[in-house]
Formats: C-alpha cells, sequence, structure tokens
C-alpha cells in the first residue's frame, strides 16, 4: 500500500526558506513559535515609502535663475533711468511687446508683417541652409574620417574656409545666385558645414581599432561597415556637430537678413531701428535669444536620446 502525502494550502502557497549554514538542533519537546502570515493579494503593489519632497534642491533650480533674471532687469532699469537718450524702461518694452504678440501674423505687405511670419521666414531659411548642410557634410566628414588620403586633401580646405567670416560669404552668394534669399541660403550652408564635417571626421577616426579589424576579419562590405560599426560609434560625435551647425545658422541669418533686405527676423530689426524703435529692437533680441534656446533644448534632447552611457555600478 502506497500512503498518500497530504499538504495544507498554506504549505502548497509559502515557499520554504533556505536553510542555514549551521544546523540547530531542535528538542522534541520544544514548542516552536511560527510567525503569523498576512494573505498578499497576488499583484498587489507593495507599500510604497513616503519619501519627503526635496525642497532645497527645488530652491537651488529655481533661485538662481531667478536672480539672474532680476540682475538683468535691475541693470536695464538703471540704464533707462540715467540714460539721456530715452532708453527704454523694462515696463515700456513689456507692455510694448504685448502689444506686437497680441496679433503676431497680420500682413499689410511684404515690407509690413507680424513678427510671426518674420521668425517663420527666418527659420525657413535656416531649414533649408542647414539641410543641405547636413545632406553634404556628414557623409563627407565619414569619408574624410575613413580615409587617410582624403583627410590629408581636405584638411587644409577646411582650416583655410572655417575661420572666414559668415558675412564675407554673402556677397558671393548676391553674385553668384542673382537674388538676395538664395544668397541668405547659401551663407548659411557654407557656415553651418564646417561643424558637422570636423565633428563627424573625428568620431570616425576615433572608433576603436578593434572594431575595424573585426570587421576585416569577417570580410564585411563598406556599406555594412559603416552602417553597423561607424554609425552607431560615430552618433554622438555627429548630433555635436548637428547642434553647433544649429546654432551658428540661427546667429548667421539674423546677420544675412539685415544686410539682403526681405521678410525675416533680421530685417525686422533692420527695420525698426530705420524708425528708431528701440522697443521692438529689444523685443526681437529677447525673440532670438528664445529660438536659439529652444533650438539648442530639442538638439540635446535628441543626443541625450542617441547617446547612451555606462552606467558606473
Amino acid at each position: 500500500m502506497v500512503s498518500a502525502v497530504f499538504h495544507s494550502p498554506l504549505e502548497a502557497a509559502v515557499p520554504l526558506a533556505a536553510p542555514s549554514r549551521e544546523a540547530v538542533p531542535v528538542m522534541k519537546s520544544a514548542v516552536v513559535a511560527t510567525p503569523s502570515l498576512t494573505p498578499v493579494t497576488p499583484g498587489a503593489p507593495a507599500a510604497a515609502t513616503r519619501v519627503p519632497f526635496d525642497w532645497r534642491g527645488l530652491w537651488l533650480r529655481v533661485l538662481p535663475p531667478v536672480m539672474g533674471l532680476g540682475l538683468l532687469v535691475l541693470i536695464w532699469e538703471l540704464v533707462s533711468v540715467s540714460s539721456t537718450t530715452n532708453f527704454p524702461s523694462p515696463l515700456e518694452t513689456f507692455k510694448q511687446a504685448v502689444g506686437v504678440f497680441s496679433d503676431p501674423f497680420y500682413s499689410k505687405g511684404p515690407n509690413d508683417q507680424g513678427i510671426g511670419w518674420n521668425i517663420y521666414s527666418s527659420l525657413k531659411r535656416v531649414a533649408m541652409g542647414f539641410g543641405m548642410a547636413a545632406l553634404v557634410g556628414i557623409p563627407l566628414g565619414f569619408m574624410i574620417g575613413r580615409f587617410t588620403f582624403l583627410s590629408r586633401m581636405f584638411n587644409p580646405l577646411i582650416s583655410l574656409l572655417r575661420p572666414v567670416s559668415p558675412l564675407a560669404w554673402l556677397p558671393i552668394g548676391l553674385l553668384v545666385f542673382k537674388g538676395a534669399n538664395p544668397a541668405a541660403i547659401w551663407t548659411i550652408f557654407i557656415c553651418s558645414i564646417w561643424p558637422m564635417v570636423i565633428n563627424t571626421a573625428v568620431g570616425v577616426q576615433r572608433v576603436p581599432q578593434d572594431y575595424m579589424n573585426v570587421a576585416r576579419v569577417l570580410n564585411l562590405s563598406e556599406w555594412k561597415i559603416v552602417t553597423k560599426i561607424l554609425f552607431p560609434a560615430v552618433l554622438p560625435y555627429m548630433l555635436t556637430g548637428v547642434r553647433l551647425a544649429v546654432g551658428t545658422a540661427w546667429l548667421v541669418i539674423v546677420a544675412a537678413e539685415m544686410l539682403t533686405g526681405g521678410v525675416g527676423i533680421g530685417f525686422w530689426v533692420w527695420d525698426e531701428w530705420n524708425n528708431l524703435n528701440v522697443k521692438n529692437i529689444i523685443i526681437a533680441i529677447f525673440v532670438i535669444g528664445m529660438v536659439g534656446l529652444i533650438l539648442e533644448f530639442a538638439l540635446i534632447k535628441l543626443a541625450t536620446a542617441f547617446t547612451f552611457e555606462e552606467v558606473k555600478s
């Protein structure tokens, strides 16, 4: 006869504890007290530990920027009070900004449009010039970093042309393209291409040689080397170059539009100066800074999303 051994539901539900290293003798007559077991509902979340809110950290993050902006406004107010040229105060400029942004997309002719249309036109030129620079600069950077012959060929040209002032390229664009808008786009293109070329080439040259040795052993094609090995390793360098190029492009377009005219935030600044409207010039300065800050923040987030950092134990 086979004797059946029955286990209670409690024994089946509760896992046995791991045995200790040293055996502890237990007397037969001793009464072992078992701890009370609280039934746990499957899937129920564990009790959350309340963490006190870090007011000090929040204060240290908020206070310095507020103090910096307050210092700027204070200096601005002192300059407006002590100035003999009717320099606008912060309050007067704020009231003017409310009026400017109350209808930012009005259009009363080609030379009288709202600030929204001017920002849109500048961003469109930046996108076109920057896009063409990325299409040319990133592949060129890969080739310069990959092949020593091309590196020695293009390094003198890059060293010669990169320090040239952006506005020095504008007359060349006006002469070649016979128009202000393509000349401005050309200026953005030629000035924003260098950060992408240089950073991409440096990233390719810093790829560990062991990776290339493995690719040579596996007899990988050049396309697979670029897509499977070089591109993932070079991506952080490339995104840094893109971020620097966007900042350069936004700086260049304002100066180029001051000289070429038309619709754009740079032209708007110059037109307001001709009308001696200093309040709108100050508003445009803040708008240019905010747009540049937004572009910088967006590209930093993009670079962070595609950059993997090692977790330190």
